[in-house]
């Protein structure tokens, strides 16, 4: 059966708002995360790229919304949204970049579904549970990415990604979870599965 090509993905543009965002057709979906959690190296991990999305050390970079088309189709894209949870930025930046991160989630219509990326040592912080929150109120499905599953024993990793099924138990019917690891590509396949369910749902194979 078709599966979409990720290593075919390139950079798009980036967007500092909603407004400046490219049209609102086609079929997206969006990363987001800890600044901390590893998206970065999920994405690039995912499109089989070293550098396809960039980590910077100045936030003025983090704040952008940046897309990426899977292949030479613009109307099929990755999207890597901003950073959360800088503890070096002033608090006003932070409040800006979660507006701007709020009106994505709750205005593109393009949007199918938001891959959720948290350290599997550290899982469902307060701004996991906000963006979980704002996926609620659009009724929008969410796959969790336990990252930095290499970090933890096998045993302490399984317990871990048991523990977050437990506690989101209640949103069952939108919320997945997996265990990741983009160092030692752990949990490639069903990650990009997920992907090829929301953004080409007639060539993706049927998920449990």
């Amino acid at each position: 059966m078709t599966r979409l090509n990720y290593h075919a993905t390139r950079f798009m543009t980036s967007a500092p708002t909603l407004a400046t965002c490219p049209p609102d057709a086609g079929h997206e979906v969006a990363f987001a995360g800890r600044s901390n959690a590893g998206k970065s190296s999920a994405i690039n991990a995912l499109t089989q790229q070293k550098a396809l999305a960039r980590t910077s050390k100045t936030p003025g970079r983090t704040q952008l919304i940046n897309f990426f088309s899977v292949g030479d189709d613009t109307q099929c894209r990755l999207v890597d949204l901003p950073g959360y949870g800088f503890a070096k930025v002033p608090e006003k930046v932070k409040l800006e970049w979660q507006r701007h991160l709020a009106a994505y989630l709750q205005r593109r219509e393009s949007l199918q579904g938001l891959v959720l990326l948290m350290d599997v040592r550290h899982p469902l912080t307060e701004f996991d549970e906000m963006m979980l929150g704002w996926a609620d109120e659009q009724d929008m499905p969410v796959h969790i990415l336990l990252t930095k599953a290499d970090k933890l024993k096998p045993g302490a990793a399984k317990n871990s990604l048991l523990q977050v099924r437990r506690r989101l138990r209640e949103w069952e019917d939108l919320v997945s979870v997996q265990l990741f690891s983009a160092l030692k590509k752990q949990g490639l396949d069903e990650a990009r599965s997920r992907l090829d369910a929301w953004l080409a749902p007639s060539a993706a194979e049927p998920l449990e």
